[in-house]
C-alpha cells in the first residue's frame, strides 16, 4: 500500500487564517487582527501550503495582544505513514470542552466582519485535496467541526466561516460573501470540487449559493438544514424574546428552557434541562457544559439570539424559494432526536426536490450533530461515495483507505457475526504447505482473488475484516452496481446499508474499474458467479455458477497479476434455504415483488444468456440454524507474469480459466471434508473454550 502522510499540530488554539484570494472585505487588515491568544496568520495561497508540514513561521505570522510574537513552542508534528504501508492511529478526537475553550478565545477577539479561517490541525491534507468550506449554524463561531478537524484535514483543504458575535451582516450579504469565495476558488481551480458543509442556518446558506451557481462543481453536505424553520418551535420564541423584560434576559439557560415550551418555569433552568434541549451532543459531557454556561451566553447573548433567529427565518425562505435551481450533489444528515427542527421529515422532503440527493439518518443524535460523540463526518462522506478530487467520482483513484479508527468501527459492527462463526482462514505458502492464517497471501499486487460466493454474501465481512486486521490489506471487492445506485426508488434497501462495504473499498463491477484496480497493483476480490451464486436455490450449496467463457484471465495477464483461487464454506451451518426463487415465482404476490425489485436495480450481464445472465433480485426464505463455523482456504496462486502474449489466445486463456475454476472447487471440497474433524465446528464447544481461555483467544480447529 502506498504510504500516507499526516501532520497533527497540538496546542490550545492554533489557527491559521490565510488571505488566499480573498477580497479586502474578507481578509484581515493590520488594524483589524483579533487579539486571540494564539493566532497563526499566513499570506500564502491555499495551494501553496505544504501538505505534510507546519507552515514556516515568521515574526509577522503570530499576534498576541496586538503585538507580533513568535509562539509555536506548543506546536508538535506527528508524521503518520511509512514506506511499508503501516499506519498509526494518531488522529486527535477533540471534545466539547475544546469547543468551549476555543470559542471563548475567538469571542474575545472582538468584532469585525465575517471572515474565513483554517484550523492548523487541518494542515496535513493530501495533494489535490478538494476544498471544504464550513458554514456554521446559529452559533456562528465556525468551530462546529472541531471534533472532525483531524479527519477532514487529511483529505480536504478545510476553511471555516467565523461570524463575530456582534456582527449584524444580513443573510443576503453573507450569501454574497460565500458566493464570492466559491467563485474565486472555482476561478483559481476550475476542476476542483468545492464542498459546502452547512449546519442548520449554514445549510440554508449552502443551498442558496448552490442554486445561484449551478455551473460550478459544488457538493453539499447539509446537517439538519433549517429549511423547515416554519415548523420549528424556535419561530414561536422570536416574539417572546423581543418583548422579554431586560431583567429576565440574564441567561442562555432560561432561553433554552423557553424553547422547550417551559416558559412557566423559573428563570434559571437546571443543567439537565439545558442539556436535554441543546441536544445529545452536549448531554454527553455534563462537566464540560455546566462549567461553560457563561461561554454559551457569550456566544448567543439575547440580542444576538434574536438576530440569528430572524436570520433563520429569512434564510429558510430564501433557500426554499431556490430549491428548484439546485443541481449540486447533496448529502443530507438528519438527526432523529433533533428537538429544534423536524429534521428526519425535512430530509425526506428535500430528497424529493433535489435531483442528486442522498440522506443519512442518525436516529439517536440531536440537533448539534457534529459535536456529538460517535459521529465521524469524514467517514460518512467517504462511505456514501461522496468524496472525489475531480469533476467525476473515480472509485479507484478517489478511494481513501479506512483509518484504524474507521476500520474498528466497521469491524465492531460485524463482531456478532464474527463471534458466532469463529472464522478459520487457511492459506498456501510458496512451498505448497497449508498454514493457518494469511501468511501465504502475496503481499505485493496486483493480486486477484477468485472464489465462491456464499449465500447472501455472508462470507464477505469476516473475510475483508481479517485481511485488513492481519495483513493490512484492503480487498477491493468488485460489487454489484445496486450497492452504488438505483434505477428508481422503491423496495430495495437504502444505499446507506452498503456504506461499510464502500468504505472498505468495494467498487462497481465493470471492465474499466477492473482495469484500473489491476493497473494500480491492488488486491482485487472477484466472484464470477455473482448474484446467481449468492442467491442460489435449494440444494445448490457450494456449486459454482461461472460464465461459460473466461472473463478475467486476459485482463489479469495484461498486468501480470497473481490469481489466488479460494473456497469458503459454512453457510449450510448457518441456515437452510426453504423458500427459493422457483417457489416464489409460483406465488403472484412474490412474483410481483421480484419484478419490482429487479426493476429498481441496475442490470448486469444483460447481454449474456445462461444461468449467470442478468438475475432477478429476490430474497430467499431461510430457516436459521444454531451458528456453525466459517472456513476459508486460499490455494496456491496462479502466476500470469510473463504470460501476456500466451494468454491473449482465447483457447489458452480458457484453459487457465478452467484450471482456476477447478482449484476453487478443490478448495471447497477440502474444507467440506476437513471440517468434519473439527471438534469446534459447533457453537457450544466454542463457547466452552472461550469461557475457559477468554473471548479473544484463538479457537483450535482440525489438523492441517
Amino acid at each position: 500500500m502506498a504510504a500516507t502522510g499526516a501532520c497533527v499540530f497540538h496546542g490550545a488554539i492554533f489557527w491559521r487564517l490565510r488571505r488566499s484570494r480573498m477580497s479586502s472585505g474578507e481578509s484581515f487588515k493590520s488594524g483589524s487582527i483579533p487579539t486571540t491568544r494564539r493566532l497563526a496568520v499566513s499570506t500564502t495561497s491555499m495551494d501553496q501550503v505544504a501538505s505534510t508540514s507546519a507552515p514556516e513561521t515568521t515574526s509577522s505570522d503570530l499576534f498576541r495582544n496586538g503585538r507580533f510574537e513568535k509562539n509555536l513552542e506548543h506546536a508538535t508534528t506527528a508524521i503518520v505513514g511509512v514506506e511499508d504501508g503501516s499506519r498509526e492511529d494518531t488522529e486527535v478526537r477533540r471534545s466539547l470542552k475544546d469547543y468551549f475553550e476555543q470559542s471563548a478565545e475567538l469571542i474575545r477577539s472582538g468584532g469585525g466582519a465575517p471572515r474565513w479561517f483554517s484550523p492548523l490541525e487541518c494542515g496535513s491534507r493530501m495533494n489535490n485535496s478538494p476544498l471544504l468550506l464550513f458554514l456554521p449554524g446559529i452559533d456562528g463561531v465556525g468551530l462546529g467541526l472541531i471534533k472532525h478537524h483531524d479527519g477532514l484535514g487529511k483529505i480536504f483543504d478545510v476553511w471555516c466561516l467565523h461570524i463575530p458575535v456582534r456582527d449584524r451582516t444580513p443573510f443576503t450579504e453573507l450569501l454574497k460573501l460565500v458566493e464570492k469565495k466559491v467563485k474565486d476558488e472555482h476561478h483559481h481551480s476550475p476542476k476542483r470540487p468545492i464542498y459546502l458543509v452547512g449546519e442548520s442556518l449554514g445549510a440554508c446558506l449552502a443551498l442558496s449559493v448552490a442554486a445561484r451557481n449551478p455551473d460550478i462543481d459544488i457538493v453539499l453536505i447539509l446537517s439538519n438544514p433549517a429549511t423547515c424553520f416554519s415548523k420549528s418551535p424556535l419561530q414561536a420564541v422570536i416574539s417572546l424574546l423581543e418583548f422579554m423584560p431586560e431583567s429576565l434576559q440574564v441567561s442562555l439557560p432560561y432561553i433554552l428552557n423557553l424553547l422547550k415550551g417551559g416558559s412557566s418555569r423559573l428563570p434559571i433552568a437546571s443543567v439537565e434541562d439545558v442539556l436535554q434541549q441543546i441536544g445529545g451532543a452536549l448531554s454527553q459531557d455534563f462537566a464540560a457544559l455546566s462549567s461553560n454556561l457563561p461561554v454559551l451566553a457569550d456566544i448567543l447573548p439575547i440580542e444576538t439570539l434574536i438576530w440569528k433567529l430572524q436570520m433563520l427565518k429569512s434564510a429558510s425562505a430564501d433557500s426554499n424559494s431556490r430549491l428548484h435551481a439546485v443541481k449540486a450533489e447533496t448529502l443530507i444528515l438528519c438527526s432523529g432526536r433533533d428537538q429544534l427542527l423536524p429534521s428526519i421529515e425535512e430530509g425526506g422532503r428535500l430528497r424529493q426536490f433535489l435531483p442528486k440527493c442522498e440522506v443519512r439518518k442518525f436516529s439517536n443524535n440531536g440537533h448539534f450533530l457534529f459535536l456529538e460523540d460517535g459521529v465521524d463526518l469524514a467517514a460518512t462522506i467517504k462511505a456514501a461515495s461522496f468524496y472525489r478530487r475531480s469533476q467525476y467520482l473515480d472509485y479507484v483513484s478517489d478511494f481513501v483507505p479506512p483509518s484504524p479508527a474507521e476500520f474498528r468501527k466497521i469491524y465492531d459492527d460485524f463482531r456478532l457475526l464474527r463471534l458466532a462463526t469463529s472464522p478459520v482462514l487457511l492459506s498456501t505458502l510458496e512451498d505448497g504447505k497449508i498454514t493457518r492464517g494469511l501468511a501465504g497471501i502475496p503481499e505485493e499486487g496486483p493480486v486477484l482473488f477468485v472464489g465462491y460466493h456464499m449465500l447472501l454474501g455472508l462470507e464477505l465481512a469476516p473475510l475483508v475484516g481479517q485481511f485488513f486486521e492481519e495483513r493490512n490489506i484492503v480487498l477491493r471487492g468488485m460489487a454489484h452496481p445496486m450497492m452504488f445506485a438505483k434505477v428508481k426508488e422503491g423496495r430495495l434497501p437504502e444505499l446507506a446499508s452498503y456504506d461499510a462495504f464502500r468504505m472498505m473499498g468495494a467498487v462497481p463491477v465493470n471492465a474499466r474499474n477492473f482495469y484500473k484496480l489491476l493497473s494500480s497493483k491492488a488486491h482485487v476480490l472477484l466472484y464470477p458467479g455473482g448474484m446467481r451464486e449468492a442467491l442460489h436455490r435449494k440444494g445448490e450449496e457450494y456449486r459454482l455458477f461461472w460464465p461459460e467463457q473466461s472473463e478475467f484471465i486476459r485482463m489479469a495477464a495484461r498486468f501480470g497479476a497473481k490469481i489466488v483461487p479460494f473456497g469458503a464454506v459454512g453457510e449450510d451451518d448457518i441456515g437452510e434455504v426453504v423458500f427459493d426463487y422457483e417457489d416464489q415465482m409460483k406465488v403472484p404476490f412474490f412474483r410481483k415483488l421480484i419484478e419490482d425489485l429487479t426493476g429498481e436495480a441496475i442490470r448486469l450481464r444483460a447481454d449474456m444468456s445462461g444461468e449467470v445472465a442478468n438475475q432477478d433480485v429476490h430474497l430467499p426464505g431461510i430457516l436459521p440454524k444454531l451458528p456453525g463455523r466459517f472456513y476459508y482456504y486460499f490455494g496456491k496462486p496462479f502466476e500470469t507474469e510473463g504470460r501476456k502474449e500466451e494468454l491473449r489466445d482465447r483457447e489458452n486463456a480458457h484453459k487457465l480459466y478452467l484450471q482456476v475454476k477447478g482449484e476453487v472447487e478443490n478448495c471447497l471440497a477440502y474444507l467440506t471434508n476437513k471440517r468434519e474433524s473439527d471438534p469446534y465446528r459447533q457453537l457450544w464447544p466454542r463457547l466452552v473454550h472461550q469461557a475457559k481461555h477468554g473471548f479473544t483467544s484463538e479457537i483450535p480447529t482440525f489438523e492441517i
